[in-house]
């Protein structure tokens, strides 16, 4: 078996372990439950993960990429602070209550409190994603785009913080709030907090 190929069953892994995550929780999960995902016996698994807990922790890893790593690289290009500033709530919010990377954050939530090392993945995930926001209030501010009401820190955590409550609310199917009304409600207090439109094309 050639390493891109080990490298390949990895993730392919990785990705069956996210759905018996999500089928089963975080402290649910068994060995064949993946194996079973993955449509391999425990033995294969065991061959590319001795440990299991290590494919859980890299199973949560890389279903947070999307909530740092990608958005990061879909701003990056942007050169406008507002345009940035509104794409990155928008795609920090779930797109509908189904989404499997939000339930396996919320499954990891769940978990945190009793395992100290998904308790560093999510805190580890906080304090970056208040970064990036933190970056994009700062160049705003520095542009003259943004006029900001308070401390770039502390709008960026409110803003992190109205991303995770809105989200679960989503994920919570509630009835009058999906991921545009989310969205609109987020960007009412970054508005304020920025003292511009932040216009949308919705």
């Amino acid at each position: 078996m050639t390493r891109k190929r080990r490298a390949d069953r990895r993730l392919d892994l990785i990705a069956a372990a996210h759905r018996a995550i999500i089928r089963h929780g975080t402290e649910g999960v068994h060995l064949n439950h993946v194996a079973e995902e993955a449509g391999l016996t425990s033995g294969a698994v065991l061959y590319h993960y001795p440990n299991l807990s290590e494919l859980l922790v890299d199973a949560h890893h890389a279903g947070m990429e999307r909530f740092y790593e990608q958005r990061l690289k879909r701003i990056s290009g942007m050169r406008d602070p507002a345009e940035k500033l509104v794409v990155t709530i928008r795609s920090g919010l779930p797109h509908g209550p189904d989404d499997p990377d939000v339930r396996l954050l919320n499954e990891l939530g769940g978990a945190a409190a009793r395992n100290r090392m998904y308790a560093l993945l999510l805190t580890t995930l906080y304090d970056r994603q208040v970064s990036m926001y933190q970056s994009v209030l700062e160049t705003g501010s520095a542009l003259g785009t943004f006029t900001l009401s308070g401390d770039s820190l502390l709008i960026a955590r409110n803003l992190v913080a109205l991303e995770d409550a809105y989200g679960y609310r989503i994920t919570a199917r509630h009835p009058v709030i999906g991921p545009q009304e989310a969205a609109e409600l987020i960007l009412t207090y970054a508005r304020t907090a920025t003292n511009n439109p932040l216009k949308t094309s919705h």
